[in-house]
């Protein structure tokens, strides 16, 4: 577990369930990198704090990974919370990921390492390196895009609104394709990366 620098029980709840944690600078990219950086094993999933795994994720990862020859995937994702809407957001994304080839974080993205380490990781960008990632990484390979489903928090959603957040979510999108700064973008999602 990665900790981007939190000023709550963060860090005291996650020695209770992690092999490790440890501190990074706050920003997903720079977090997932180094947490990267301390693993063994031949392949990478990167898990949001606010997202939960289906049964047996990593068998289906690595199955997935050596039966299809794909070098990196994701799961499909299903959202919590009881507005309707959010069940066809979740499928709205998961149908878009399989069209483009290009997975969002919330989505449990997976990669073999050795690939990760080969492109040079996620980039030190505020926000949108998961895109970032998924244009790098169908260079390499199509996404695998496993049906089984991480399951999300509705909490932005919920507090946002789920028609506002999915205008939000498409303008910050097309905003990035348009070739707006990454950090500009931040701060309309209202994250702004603070040093430690």
């Amino acid at each position: 577990m990665v900790d981007g620098g939190s000023r709550d029980r963060t860090m005291d709840l996650a020695h209770s369930g992690a092999d490790q944690v440890i501190v990074a600078p706050r920003g997903r990219g720079a977090q997932m990198n180094a947490g990267a950086a301390l693993c063994r094993g031949e392949a990478l999933l990167f898990l949001h704090a606010d997202t939960q795994l289906p049964f047996e994720a990593d068998r289906l990862v690595l199955d997935g990974l050596q039966s299809s020859g794909r070098a990196w995937g994701r799961f499909d994702i299903a959202i919590t919370g009881q507005n309707p809407l959010l069940a066809m957001v979740a499928k709205a994304v998961n149908l878009r990921s399989r069209w483009t080839g290009i997975a969002t974080g919330d989505q449990a993205i997976f990669v073999c390492r050795d690939v990760f380490a080969g492109i040079g990781g996620f980039p030190d960008i505020p926000l949108m390196e998961d895109i970032a990632l998924s244009r790098t990484l169908k260079r390499v390979s199509w996404p695998l895009c496993l049906r089984d489903k991480a399951t999300t928090s509705s909490r932005r959603w919920e507090r946002d609104g789920v028609l506002r957040t999915i205008v939000l979510m498409w303008g910050l999108r097309l905003a990035y394709f348009l070739g707006v700064e990454p950090a500009t973008l931040a701060r309309h999602y209202g994250y702004v990366p603070r040093k430690l």
